[in-house]
């Protein structure tokens, strides 16, 4: 998960997370979480088997040795030395837990690869994992169009981003995302230009973003959605989610039901991480 606009509720929500056992139990933690830069290896070929990493609890599957299994096999080992030192980094935010997942970036690259993309477009960037995994990814001549209110956060992964020589692809703007968006569609030449976005930003605001990301997004692009699953309250009781996190439920609800109902996309929606739904423009 980003930080993005309208991020306050959103931080709140997230708190009762860790704050109530209730909840902690949908994430699966290993231990009470204590961090330190000092407990990751920033090493690419690192195993990343770390005690009380931000990253232990993040997935939905049932089993966290299972989930611990798939980083340890298959993401970390592969996984950048500038994206771990990113992870790193980000341990040192108060709001870390808002991190994107290292598994879902992992697919998000492979997308990108398998589409060429080049010309993208990201809301809500946070310390900028994902924003950096998509500059590493796309083609030197690739450009990043990123959209976050929140510069101070985007300035903590900004001398990683630096440091990898990748920030000439990235124009940043320090802002809520609609009125970014909206500028874009009032020149023709930009509706259709990008190859693929990703949202991390204010949940309740995805269904107004679909709209005129669908403008923006080629046919045949890709905008991914993520948080969609909304850490497993979507199948549980009303009354037994916190009261904070039910605003965010109740919208994914509907909003998992509007994308599976629009003829417009091809979707699939994928448990990496904590949800995230792959739409696929068709005309």
């Amino acid at each position: 998960m980003v930080c993005v606009v309208g991020a306050p509720n959103f931080t709140a929500a997230l708190m009762v997370v860790y704050k109530r056992p209730s909840l902690r139990c949908i994430l699966q933690p290993k231990k009470h979480l204590a961090f330190s830069p000092r407990m990751m290896n920033l090493q690419s070929n690192a195993s990343d088997e770390v005690e009380g990493s931000p990253w232990d609890h993040k997935g939905l599957l049932q089993s966290k040795e299972l989930y611990q299994y798939v980083l340890e096999t298959s993401v970390y080992p592969r996984e950048p030395a500038p994206l771990k030192e990113i992870r790193a980094i980000t341990e040192n935010h108060p709001d870390f837990y808002m991190g994107a997942t290292p598994d879902s970036g992992q697919l998000i690259a492979m997308l990108l690869n398998l589409m060429n993309a080049k010309n993208t477009i990201e809301l809500g960037v946070f310390t900028g994992y994902s924003l950096l995994l998509t500059a590493l990814t796309i083609p030197d001549d690739g450009k990043i169009l990123a959209i976050d209110p929140d510069r101070q956060s985007y300035e903590m992964g900004l001398p990683v981003i630096q440091k990898a020589g990748v920030e000439h692809k990235i124009d940043f703007k320090s802002s809520p995302a609609l009125p970014v968006l909206d500028k874009l569609l009032e020149d023709k030449k930009n509706k259709g230009s990008f190859d693929f976005a990703f949202v991390d930003a204010d949940k309740t605001s995805y269904g107004i973003y679909h709209e005129r990301l669908m403008q923006l997004v080629k046919v045949g692009g890709l905008i991914v959605y993520d948080n969609t699953l909304w850490y497993a309250t979507l199948v549980m009781p009303e009354e037994s989610v916190d009261e904070l996190m039910r605003p965010d439920r109740s919208f994914f609800l509907e909003f998992n039901k509007f994308l599976a109902a629009d003829t417009r996309i091809q979707i699939s929606q994928v448990t990496v991480g904590d949800g995230m739904t792959i739409c696929r423009r068709l005309f």
